[in-house]
């Protein structure tokens, strides 16, 4: 299957704070919040929503093609995906804008802070579906410029093509009815439990009413896995024991990532869940979203080290 992946593709800034975020916020300041963190490190990473599903797709054998916008300082990232595997012919430079930036400040709890600036990313509503011939199999719409991303929805439904709803960290950029249509319109919906209770204050969707539309729902909850949920019912899929605990960035996009090589290649959903649990332990083993590695071989044989596929996994070969 011929699967789009649109979304950000951003430089990560990782800092590290020795220390507990919660230990210095006093509740009843809360609306006056003014605080500054010393640091222990600061890193930069390739990263991006988008480009970080990719890579993982990548890992697994899979060449994916991601459709988004960077600016001119994206030369050595883009090399550095296509080494991997990942497609980007579809990714346009903006000549005048910087890539997209993310600063996460990331404390002893694996609590985060983070702030993002767009660049080029606010140019990907001038990207179009319709330049696709032939047309995808498949589209992961995530994180991305509000206006890019309900343009996206649109396109898929118009065009027919399935698509992935992720709208996360735009969740609140998103109206209420732009999020219930990028929501009744997908084939599926990935959030954490977080964002999935801010869906449904802003939508007034409950996951029932949600299930009506799309085939299923999956809700990551960090250290307590996933729960994956369709009309017949609910699924949980505890997390694996990670090696160690290096950088919470970009796990989800690994759970996306490895969930998707199992739905391409139309393994069972809960044997897709458990992917994803399995590539998002082995990001958190690493600093930063484009840092893990792994074989198919090595990844099939952790997998089975934790869950029972009962041979699923063999035709991934």
């Amino acid at each position: 299957m011929k699967i789009v992946l649109t979304g950000s593709i951003a430089f990560d800034y990782l800092m590290t704070f020795p220390g507990r975020f919660s230990e210095h916020i006093l509740p009843d300041k809360i609306e006056d919040i003014s605080l500054s963190f010393l640091v222990d490190s600061l890193v930069r990473r390739p990263g991006g929503i988008a480009a970080n599903i990719a890579y993982t797709l990548a890992l697994l054998g899979e060449h994916p093609l991601v459709m988004a916008t960077v600016g001119p300082d994206f030369e050595e990232h883009r090399q550095w995906l296509e080494s991997q595997g990942v497609d980007t012919s579809a990714i346009k430079v903006i000549p005048d804008l910087f890539t997209a930036s993310f600063f996460v400040n990331t404390d002893q709890a694996n609590a985060q802070i983070a702030s993002f600036f767009p660049g080029a990313m606010a140019k990907a509503s001038e990207l179009t579906f319709k330049e696709f011939d032939p047309m995808p199999d498949m589209a992961v719409i995530s994180p991305n410029d509000p206006q890019a991303m309900i343009e996206y929805v649109r396109e898929c439904s118009e065009l027919s093509i399935p698509y992935v709803y992720d709208p996360s960290q735009q969740i609140v950029r998103l109206s209420s009815d732009e999020l219930s249509e990028g929501i009744i319109g997908a084939k599926s919906l990935f959030t954490n439990d977080y964002e999935f209770s801010l869906i449904k204050e802003k939508t007034g969707l409950d996951l029932d009413a949600i299930l009506k539309h799309t085939a299923f729902v999956v809700i990551t909850d960090g250290e307590n896995g996933a729960d994956l949920f369709t009309a017949e019912g609910k699924i949980h899929v505890p997390a694996a024991l990670p090696e160690r605990i290096a950088d919470p960035t970009g796990v989800g996009d690994a759970f996306r990532g490895g969930f998707l090589k199992g739905y391409l290649f139309d393994l069972p959903l809960q044997i897709c869940a458990e992917m994803g649990v399995m590539a998002a332990t082995f990001c958190i083993e690493a600093e930063g979203p484009q840092s893990h590695s792994f074989t198919l071989e090595g990844f099939i044989e952790r997998y089975r080290q934790n869950f029972d596929d009962s041979g699923e996994l063999d035709r991934l070969r």
